[in-house]
């Protein structure tokens, strides 16, 4: 362990090994993973503690309390107000406090860990047809103890209520050592709390707002008064880590609806639907959220268009209403009762549970979404949800855009509007000292309007470092100053949390983008998006906001790809956001201090699958493939790589020396099945001793090609040809699938032009074209554009015909798609390349759409390749399939193999782990009958080589049902011969 350099730091960490039996990290790494949440805010920790148990927090709490350290309890870190950071030991729940003990169904109550994830709670109780009603839009990696922290709430709320509502019994832990089981009545609350509360019954009974289902701010205090119970444990709630830290909790359930519906209400425009939000709530909806047009548009939809996929109705702003019933029926009935009861501009009841969840994923998503405006510029928190009563919801609303505008800011507000709470990010500049200070402004005056509208200034995630430094605007003096009391009677040392609730820092303290650089970073690909003009890597690392989406961990938990490697291991350096907060500390020098040299972050990107699910399954598109790209080439300029970049990073180039020779591919091949000759060559590629290398083809796919195109006419019609991309892996390793997709297009009478690179059956000297997908995997980005632009002087002629380029590798379309234009973006060649990028399936329907493929009709097994979900799409995979007659679903995820990571030597069993994930699981619960599809050559490898699977391209299995000799239309000409990539 490289602890900090001060002789109180290492004397801090040794008696905190000594102590605790769970792990104790106090190295660069474990530090900056956790220096910010999803908030504006950032403190650095001297170190983090992953207690066993409840005795492993007691001796942590011991150990700090003896070195007078402060302590910050941390769940999944998405609080978005700042209250999950802190200067201490930071107390990592989630590792291993994260049971359900024991549930009672008949008396409705779970008790938990407060490392549970709600999601896992959920399904615990799911047997017994319960659930726990609050839902935060995280709800797939928020933990029960950060619920109960921030008193979260979420969309169900107007029927279940806040955590604080939900909430039993509490075991809490304090600073100074003492057990507290919390409950009703005073038995085990604090010595002095009653006495407090008896002190203060005036301003306890008439400081705080009426009429608001979501008052988040400051201390629950009114839950001590004589008439609430009084119930210390509800108290508790909503306290963001300042009186204690929770060891276990006794939670009510609620019964879950068998049937769910959705009223979808189409309003002009928010304040409109603001106003109609209230007159919901007699009919007993399970939500009433609500969103405008302008969050629609972040999405790339078209305002009043698309939400996920789903057409909405009419309108600039929309109630989602959410009824359910014991059956659909029921359901429905309700949502058509609210539907004519609402009185909306258009309207329409959606029953389908599919199209349910992609209009919740808008919404849900919302949280990172949000922080891009509709051209492309950076929101963020900062006035993240406050809440007024519902009744005044649309005045609310109408005097914060006027304020937006006096200041000159622009914000997307949605939320809860059943509850009166509205989430919104703003895009302050916090990058520069006026734009602090505007924030700042800002944040005064929106404190004081909220307070106008008799509102609270935090309606879900809690005060923080956010607004915290505000409570007095809203609660005046006397109460803040009673907060203070009541933090001391639990934590007289001030040792929990400091600078949250009581006796908060500045609110424009602790920004965490102050430490990044102010000049733009020199790199190697464009990032067009990101930054005025793009090309600004830092402003491509702030993309992530924190909101840990990629913090679902497996197998089984969903049916996107982001993130295999955390899915695997649980581990947050493991997971997009850690390597994002790595790369965030790199360039702030603080904490991470060797820059692009770092070993933390190349150690944290080393498990990086460069999948690329991230970019389209994070909400604000986080690309962490371009970024493990862009460190492996910064870190390695001028020094010694790893053998496997040299090995299997510059794949094209052996594989073309092997192919000269009439013997290469059978000489490799017997050597390669020689056990201590493939032993050899293994170690020496720095390949997994595990893995089998795959096996050479006899005869390439170019060889073939030209003997079966010999004589053939080259015209070809417009709009029905195609530029057939030779990739390395079907030139060399699958020419079987080249040859098939040719007889399908055949078929189809598609005509095949293929690019330059073989003249008379000979090579000409560079004549290959590669997508460069293998050197920018391994950050060789000067080779790779070295290639790209060869590629593109040998490809222009072809440019002009303006045909599709149909590539049948996904990663070598995505890299033409992404890498290309990203890398040679002052090439106008390379993005219409990229445009002319189309798979197999895309390619078929845009030049034979009358074409109708043979019916199979069997059932299908098998993934969609990582990078076609996260670039290419697979609508146009999906209506071939269904036109074919085959049925079923693909696996999501990542296969583990992912090009070159599951062959180096150190990632096999997180290889492994990843196929078990989802893929080999669908794999094995198909029937024989199944066909097995992997378009993906990694992916076909690893179903081989994990279990015998044969998993086939699609167009090897149309070919096949086309016959051995299908009708042939003449198509095509060779300029010259297929290369490689």
């Amino acid at each position: 362990m490289a602890e900090s350099d001060t002789p109180d730091t290492r004397a801090l960490a040794r008696a905190m090994g000594t102590a605790v039996r769970g792990e104790v990290e106090f190295d660069a790494a474990a530090r900056a993973l956790t220096t910010m949440d999803a908030s504006n805010y950032r403190r650095v920790p001297v170190g983090v503690v992953a207690p066993r148990d409840a005795a492993d927090v007691a001796a942590a709490l011991a150990v700090c309390r003896e070195y007078g350290v402060p302590v910050v309890p941390r769940g999944a870190g998405t609080s978005i107000a700042g209250n999950a950071t802190g200067t201490g030991v930071v107390l990592d729940l989630t590792r291993h406090l994260r049971s359900v003990l024991s549930v009672d169904a008949h008396a409705r109550t779970a008790v938990v860990q407060p490392g549970v994830v709600l999601d896992d709670l959920r399904a615990a109780v799911r047997p017994h047809g319960l659930t726990f009603g609050p839902d935060p839009s995280t709800h797939s990696r928020c933990t029960l103890g950060g619920m109960i922290g921030n008193n979260a709430c979420g969309s169900h709320s107007v029927a279940w209520g806040t955590t604080a509502d939900n909430v039993q019994g509490l075991s809490v832990l304090t600073y100074g050592g003492d057990t507290l089981r919390l409950g009703r009545g005073w038995d085990g609350a604090p010595a002095g709390l009653r006495e407090l509360v008896d002190r203060h019954l005036a301003p306890l009974r008439t400081g705080f707002p009426a009429g608001l289902p979501r008052l988040i701010s400051g201390y629950a205090l009114p839950a001590l008064l004589p008439e609430a119970g009084p119930d210390p444990a509800r108290a508790f709630c909503g306290s963001e880590g300042t009186l204690g830290v929770v060891t276990e909790a006794t939670v009510r359930l609620v019964e879950a609806p068998a049937a769910r519906a959705l009223a979808v209400l189409g309003y002009p425009d928010e304040s409109a639907a603001a106003e109609a939000a209230a007159g919901l709530l007699p009919y007993r909806p399970l939500t009433v959220e609500g969103m405008a047009e302008d969050l629609v548009r972040v999405r790339g939809a078209s305002g009043g268009g698309r939400g996920g996929g789903q057409e909405l109705p009419r309108g600039g702003a929309w109630l989602f209403a959410e009824t359910g019933g014991a059956t659909p029926a029921e359901a429905r009935a309700a949502a058509l009762e609210i539907l004519r009861a609402a009185d909306p501009l258009d309207g329409l009841v959606v029953d389908d549970p599919a199209a349910q969840r992609a209009l919740w994923r808008v919404r849900e998503d919302a949280a990172g979404t949000a922080t891009r405006t509709a051209d492309g510029s950076e929101a963020w928190p900062g006035w993240e949800d406050c809440a007024v009563p519902p009744a005044r919801l649309g005045a609310y609303l109408r005097d914060f855009r006027a304020l937006l505008a006096e200041h000159g800011l622009r914000g997307t507000p949605y939320g809860h509007f059943g509850d009166g709470c509205i989430h919104v990010r703003i895009d302050f500049d916090l990058l520069g000292e006026d734009g602090v200070r505007r924030f700042r402004r800002f944040s005064e005056e929106m404190a004081a309007l909220v307070v106008a509208h008799g509102g609270s200034l935090s309606g879900e995630h809690g005060d923080g470092l956010a607004r915290s430094e505000l409570l007095s605007t809203m609660y005046g003096d006397e109460l803040v100053g009673i907060f203070r009391e009541f933090k001391d009677l639990w934590d007289p040392a001030g040792g929990m949390n400091p600078g949250v609730l009581a006796r908060p820092a500045r609110l424009d303290e602790n920004l965490r983008f102050s430490v990044l650089p102010r000049e733009r970073v020199g790199v190697a690909f464009g990032y067009p998006h990101d930054g005025p003009g793009g090309g600004d890597f830092s402003a491509a690392v702030r993309r992530c906001v924190g909101v840990a989406k990629c913090r679902v961990a497996g197998p089984g938990s969903g049916p996107g790809v982001m993130c295999p490697s955390f899915r695997a291991t649980g581990e947050e350096q493991h997971s997009t956001r850690g390597r994002a907060r790595l790369l965030h500390e790199m360039l702030a020098g603080e904490v991470v201090t060797d820059g692009w040299r770092s070993e933390e972050v190349r150690d944290a990107l080393d498990l990086c699958l460069s999948c690329k699910g991230c970019r389209s399954d994070c909400p604000v598109g986080v690309d962490m493939a371009t970024y493990k790209a862009e460190f492996l080439y910064q870190h390695y300029r001028g020094r010694r790589r790893p053998a496997a970049h040299y090995a299997m990073g510059r794949l094209p180039v052996w594989l073309r020396a092997a192919a000269r020779y009439a013997y290469g591919a059978p000489v490799l091949n017997a050597a390669a099945r020689v056990p201590p000759l493939a032993a050899l060559a293994k170690r020496l590629a720095g390949i997994a001793p595990e893995r089998t290398i795959p096996r050479l083809a006899p005869e390439t796919f170019g060889r073939w090609l030209r003997r079966h195109m010999r004589g053939r006419a080259e015209v070809f019609a417009r709009g029905r040809a195609v530029i057939l991309w030779p990739d390395t892996f079907t030139e060399h390793l699958a020419p079987s699938v080249g040859r098939a997709a040719v007889r399908v297009l055949e078929a189809a009478g598609v005509g095949i032009v293929v690019p330059p690179g073989e003249r008379g059956g000979q090579r000409g000297r560079g004549g290959q074209v590669c997508c460069g997908l293998t050197y920018v995997s391994t950050g060789q980005l000067d080779q790779a554009r070295t290639v790209m632009r060869r590629t593109l002087d040998r490809l222009e002629p072809l440019l002009d015909l303006e045909l599709p380029v149909l590539v049948l590798e996904p990663s070598c379309a995505a890299t033409l798609t992404t890498d290309l234009p990203e890398l040679l973006g002052g090439d106008p060649r390379a993005a219409r390349l990229a445009a002319s990028v189309r798979t197999f399936a895309q390619a078929l329907e845009e030049c034979a759409p009358e074409w109708e493929p043979p019916r199979l009709d069997r059932t299908v097994a098998g993934q969609t390749h990582c990078h076609q979900h996260a670039v290419l799409g697979d609508a146009a995979d999906r209506r071939l399939r269904e036109r074919a007659g085959l049925t079923g679903e693909l696996s999501g995820g990542c296969c583990g193999l992912a090009g070159d990571f599951g062959f180096v030597r150190g990632h096999y069993e997180v290889s492994v782990a990843c196929a078990e994930d989802q893929l080999l699981p669908s794999v094995r619960a198909a029937g024989p009958e199944a066909e097995l599809l992997a378009d993906g050559f990694s992916c076909r490898t690893q179903l081989d080589q994990l279990g015998g699977h044969p998993a086939r391209h699609l167009a090897e299995v149309l070919a096949e049902a086309l016959g051995r000799s299908p009708a042939r239309t003449p198509t095509g000409r060779i300029t010259d011969g297929p290369g490689e990539g």
